[in-house]
């Protein structure tokens, strides 16, 4: 296998401009290394969206300049951020990674390792499990508006996760992966790849984190593929500074009989683009896909998102909810697509805004695309205010009117969080959406 690897493929200097080339350290294979070159030939090729593209419609394209990004040296303090990434407490395994690099590892249990389970570091995966990695590493093509930016990641310094829970196992603990991002203007390119095989059960959890205030990039990939009968729980937690760029691009293939549940929460971050692609692949597959998104001051929250059902008898239900204050802005855009033959399609979109100033601005376009007879496909968009009857209600037993405020958008996000299944995930989550929401309504 060692005559396959290849050692600081291209130049590895911290502080090189985003835009000059691509970084790379470590070891990697020769397809890999191959794979991270076509990546970089195919950004320099493609032109930067426009406001008249439409997968770019009502977003802010002036954020997309890149010039002033760095790829980054290594973190002040690696320790201290170790010791700062917490949040589930147990978790079967736990990994942290600070400016694209692995700062700590914590592999899981003897008996799952004994079991089958594969948790390591993308790099060594790479090499150690070449034909998985390869076949599932970005296979599905961006086709949401970020190609671009799909190509800049996987032409850049790829720091994450692989995870492959074998047949017929049940991973009894979260595995949890933390990403910092340390100075200003760098750059990070996390991606976790989850491979479930058939009947498998487990939960993966991405926390995205600013070790200071600074401006930042985030160009981060995650590739969820789910076995026949497996049920997969995947919940990725943006917390980057209130002047980061982040794109985070989602691919998720289910197969027969089986179910993932993702969740997108996105609490941080200036310009921040997201993006889910979830194929139906089989019959009596199952997506659902959640979002959790504050958008305060001047935030931008931009999602698009495609439910591809490509066989009969699958479903998927999407459900987004959004809360705006400040100049806060959110952008939706969703299409279930019901390719030729996937009858009996039950299919679900459904948005709603909560916003709570004057000047914040939600926009929402649900789609349908429907090649097939016998099917129920619902969608559609919400936008509304803090009721004040309820308001009412709370004041009048002498709640604060900014407690209230946020007892009553708490219970708007609920509706949300209580999907996800695991208790003491969720209780962990409404502590970071309460956070937030609070510092929120104060800006």
């Amino acid at each position: 296998m060692k005559g396959d690897t290849v050692h600081n493929v291209m130049t590895s200097i911290p502080g090189v401009p985003l835009m000059e080339g691509s970084l790379v350290e470590g070891s990697w294979p020769e397809w890999f290394a191959a794979s991270r070159r076509h990546g970089w030939e195919e950004f320099q090729s493609l032109p930067l969206p426009k406001i008249k593209d439409e997968s770019w419609r009502f977003s802010n394209v002036k954020a997309l300049d890149l010039e002033a990004f760095r790829y980054p040296g290594a973190v002040t303090d690696g320790g201290d951020l170790v010791a700062r990434s917490t949040g589930l407490g147990e978790a079967a395994a736990r990994f942290v990674f600070g400016n694209n690099r692995l700062l700590a590892a914590t592999a899981p249990a003897e008996n799952l390792v004994a079991a089958g389970l594969v948790v390591m570091s993308l790099e060594e995966a790479a090499v150690a499990h070449a034909d998985v990695v390869q076949e599932h590493f970005m296979a599905q093509e961006a086709k949401l508006g970020s190609r671009k930016f799909a190509a800049l990641h996987r032409s850049g310094p790829v720091a994450g996760v692989f995870v492959r829970v074998p047949d017929n196992l049940e991973v009894p603990l979260p595995i949890e992966i933390f990403h910092w991002v340390e100075g200003g203007n760098s750059a990070v390119f996390p991606h976790t790849l989850v491979v479930c095989g058939r009947h498998s059960k487990a939960t993966v959890v991405d926390c995205f984190r600013s070790a200071d205030g600074a401006p930042a990039l985030a160009c981060g990939v995650n590739d969820l593929v789910v076995g026949d009968g497996a049920r997969l729980n995947y919940v990725a937690i943006q917390q980057w500074s209130l002047d980061a760029t982040a794109f985070h691009l989602n691919s998720t293939t289910v197969g027969r009989d089986a179910s993932c549940l993702g969740m997108q929460m996105n609490l941080g971050g200036h310009f921040v683009r997201g993006e889910s692609y979830s194929r139906m692949v089989a019959e009596g597959a199952r997506s659902d896909m959640l979002s959790v998104n504050i958008a305060a001051g001047e935030q931008m929250i931009d999602q698009r998102t495609f439910q591809d059902h490509a066989k009969p008898r699958a479903t998927s239900d999407l459900l987004y909810q959004n809360a705006l204050t400040g100049k806060g802005r959110t952008i939706f855009s969703g299409v279930i697509r019901v390719e030729p033959g996937a009858h009996q399609t039950d299919a679900y979109q459904k948005v709603r805004n909560i916003v709570l100033s004057d000047e914040a601005e939600a926009n929402s376009m649900p789609g349908l695309e429907i090649e097939a007879d016998d099917v129920r496909c619902t969608h559609g968009a919400t936008t509304s205010q803090v009721d004040d009857s309820e308001l009412f209600y709370l004041l009048a037993r002498g709640i604060h009117p900014a407690e209230a405020r946020q007892l009553l958008v708490m219970g708007f996000f609920n509706t949300v969080l209580d999907r996800l299944p695991d208790e003491q995930l969720r209780g962990h989550i409404e502590g970071l959406v309460e956070s937030r929401l609070s510092a929120a309504l104060r800006e």
